[in-house]
């Protein structure tokens, strides 16, 4: 079990008292203890088995406009009295910055309601092992299927942030996630894909016969693939790859990219950047939500933010900090976003696959091709090919290529949308890409 509340409150508050003995103006720290399980196989074979279990302080001081950061795993008090003299040693002689502070007093959250982001139950690592043999029994039912690698995890965490300023609170999460990962071969030819399911709550997860089911049935589908020749195709990404390019829009706008001018969307706050159908959400209050949180990693209360309006920019990711510099106050977005996604298009998964005539499908993308400072787009990539809504055949060894100014502009999304990762997208069709191939 994680360390309780009591516990964890009693370190940060004997930290925060310690640093402003020794000289600190103001001061803020984390204490999180996190408890992980997994359990993995390869080939109907145990492959491995661990448990880790941390505890750990994050101390910043302030003196005036100065700050330092220290961190330890050590919490006994003799060490946190010394880690915090040493953090007070740092910030004497660190520059000063006049935009550093804790978050505004005003902003920090003051009420929490309970998202359900904490499942107690606990999965012997038997029952582990029973549930990742019947993922692998499903998955080989296919003779076809060759290979695979399965693997289960339990998650559990309590944290506690603190300030000088009054605030002190945290809560507990959990998460559980299984995989399976399976290898096809056919005419000597070899194929890979994957499934996987994560969710807050045990009861959440997928079943084990679906998950090594849908894993085989992707994998042979992949089978045999053929190459095509370059051209112009409308390109339709899948939901987990989709994401993808939602999360690299996040990236893009946030305030320290925005601030330090390397984001191709800086100065684009309330223009229009895609088409006036797509509207994009971050809400962080979503029940039993991957990405759900009571507030951010300052404190800040956390609201839903429309990030994007009929096409229309409203919103940058802000943070205390680069807030300051951009002249902004803090959206409760420092650290990350919470429950990023695209709302659903207007269409059905199977209208969006007749939308033009032939199309590609892409179910995986290789290599990290997002320039965030040109907008520039380009990735390897393999799928499907698509005719009047049929998928045709398997395609390989392509690269697809963009940019999202222009990619953003384009944009039809199905009405598939499903919370199945803390950022999420329906179904997506761009037009126009370019796909070099043979």
């Amino acid at each position: 079990m994680v360390k309780d509340q009591e516990y964890l409150e009693k370190k940060a508050s004997y930290c925060l008292d310690l640093a402003k003995k020794f000289g600190a103006t103001s001061s803020s720290v984390v204490v999180n203890n996190s408890i992980s399980e997994q359990v993995n196989f390869r080939n109907k074979k145990l492959d491995e088995s661990n448990r880790s279990d941390s505890l750990a302080v994050s101390i910043t001081t302030y003196i005036n406009k100065k700050k330092s950061n220290i961190t330890s795993s050590n919490l006994t008090d003799d060490n946190l009295k010394t880690l915090i003299e040493r953090c007070i040693v740092t910030t004497k002689i660190t520059p000063e910055d006049e935009l550093n502070s804790l978050p505004d007093q005003q902003l920090l959250a003051k009420e929490i309601k309970d998202l359900n982001l904490y499942d107690k139950s606990h999965i012997e690592n038997e029952k582990k092992i029973a549930f990742l043999e019947e993922i692998e029994e499903a998955a080989l039912k296919d003779s076809r299927i060759k290979d695979t690698e399965t693997g289960f995890s339990e998650n559990k965490s309590n944290f506690i942030l603190a300030n000088t300023d009054g605030f002190l609170n945290g809560y507990k999460s959990s998460s559980f996630s299984s995989s399976c990962v399976t290898v096809a071969e056919n005419d000597g030819n070899m194929e890979r894909d994957y499934e996987f399911t994560n969710k807050c709550h045990l009861n959440d997860l997928k079943k084990a016969s679906e998950i090594g089911a849908i894993a085989s049935e992707k994998t042979i589908k992949k089978l045999n693939p053929k190459k095509i020749s370059s051209e112009k195709i409308n390109i339709i990404f899948d939901k987990r790859i989709s994401k993808g390019i939602l999360g690299a829009f996040a990236s893009a706008i946030s305030a320290s990219s925005i601030a330090r001018g390397t984001s191709f969307l800086k100065d684009k706050l309330d223009d229009e950047v895609f088409s006036n159908k797509i509207n994009i959400y971050d809400k962080p209050d979503i029940m039993r939500g991957l990405g759900s949180r009571y507030f951010d990693s300052e404190g800040v209360k956390t609201e839903t933010l429309k990030l994007v309006e009929e096409g229309i920019l409203k919103h940058y990711l802000v943070d205390t900090y680069y807030g300051k510099k951009l002249n902004l106050k803090s959206n409760g977005r420092s650290g990350r976003t919470s429950n990023l996604y695209f709302e659903n298009g207007l269409i059905s998964y199977d209208d969006l696959l007749k939308l033009s005539p032939k199309s590609l499908y892409i179910t995986e993308t290789i290599g990290h091709g997002s320039n965030l400072v040109t907008g520039d787009y380009s990735v390897g990539a393999t799928g499907f090919f698509v005719e009047n809504g049929n998928f045709e055949y398997p395609v390989s060894e392509i690269t697809i290529a963009g940019n999202f100014r222009d990619m953003f502009k384009q944009i039809t999304l199905a009405n598939d949308l499903e919370f199945d990762y803390a950022t999420n997208s329906p179904t997506m069709m761009i037009e126009g890409m370019v796909v070099a191939g043979k």
